[in-house]
Formats: C-alpha cells, sequence, structure tokens
C-alpha cells in the first residue's frame, strides 16, 4: 500500500497536483503566447510549428482554438464569452492547483468533476485535432495527457478524502 500522507493522502499527490498543474499552466500560457503573436503577426513561427502537418499555431488560431469551437455558435465571434481555449486552460490548472489545498469532500468532489469535464473537452478536441483539422500539436497533445492525470490524481483524492471522513465519522 502507498504511504500515506498529511491526513491520510497519498505522498505522491501533492507534488503530483503542483508537477500537473505547473506544466498545464505553462502549456496555456505559451499556447496563448502562440496564438496572440500569430493573430499580430501572420508571419509569427512558433517553436511548436514543424512543419505543415505539425502546428500548433495553426490549431490554436483555427475555429476550434476559441470556446472549443462551440461558443461561436451562440455569440460573435470577437465576444468577451468566446476565449481562447488557453485561457480556460489557466483558469482549470489554477483551480485545480488552489482547491488541491483543500481537504474537503466539497472540493474533492469539484476537482473530480471538472477533470471529468477536461478529459471530455480534451477527447473532442483531440478527435477535431486529428479528424477536422489533420494537425499534429505537440503542446494540445501535452494538455490532453495532462487532464486525464488529474483526471486520475484527483479520483485518487477523492477516494483518500472520503476514506478520512468515514474513518472520523
Amino acid at each position: 500500500m502507498a504511504e500515506a500522507g498529511i491526513q491520510g493522502l497519498p505522498r505522491w499527490e501533492r507534488k503530483a497536483r503542483i508537477v500537473l498543474c505547473a506544466f498545464g499552466l505553462v502549456l496555456s500560457v505559451y499556447a496563448l503566447h502562440v496564438e496572440v503573436s500569430r493573430e499580430r503577426n501572420p508571419d509569427y513561427r512558433a517553436m511548436c510549428d514543424l512543419g505543415e502537418s505539425v502546428s500548433c499555431s495553426k490549431v490554436f488560431t483555427s475555429r476550434w482554438g476559441r470556446g472549443f469551437g462551440l461558443v461561436q455558435v451562440f455569440v460573435a465571434k470577437d465576444s468577451p464569452l468566446n476565449q481562447p481555449n488557453s485561457v480556460l486552460g489557466i483558469i482549470f490548472y489554477t483551480l485545480q492547483m488552489g482547491l488541491g489545498l483543500l481537504l474537503s469532500k466539497r472540493a474533492a468532489m469539484f476537482l473530480v468533476v471538472s477533470s471529468w469535464v477536461s478529459v471530455v473537452g480534451s477527447i473532442y478536441l483531440a478527435s477535431i485535432l486529428v479528424f477536422v483539422l489533420g494537425d499534429f500539436c505537440m503542446v494540445c497533445v501535452s494538455t490532453y495527457i495532462v487532464n486525464f492525470a488529474l483526471l486520475f490524481t484527483n479520483l485518487k483524492r477523492r477516494k483518500a478524502i472520503e476514506g478520512m471522513k468515514e474513518k472520523a465519522g
């Protein structure tokens, strides 16, 4: 059995969360930088643009790079509600990091639910990447992996917190 950390949580959970959220934040900030740079200068070439079919800037500036390509169906393309996916990522990873500091059942449940939403979003965007855009985006795929790893981490956390609450009650 894995060693227990603070109040029954697996020792690896906190470190894993910090690493995953920090990596997710770096990826999201970089994605936002690439998108903004490309919008300002169409000739901008990002480090992640390795070829015609391996181009993150092509993906980030596509219709699906903002609001998952769904928000602009309901609001104008330039609406403040139609934010880049990277902004949503920055918010998501910040919340994951902050709520991961709390030892409440409610926070643990929110972490799991929001992780499931991120995984569903990752699967949706991965299918767009492959079947619609026909592109490979290293930054995108890396965030999908981070999202799956955070889901695993959050499921373990929720189970540990529920076990702690049952022992205490």
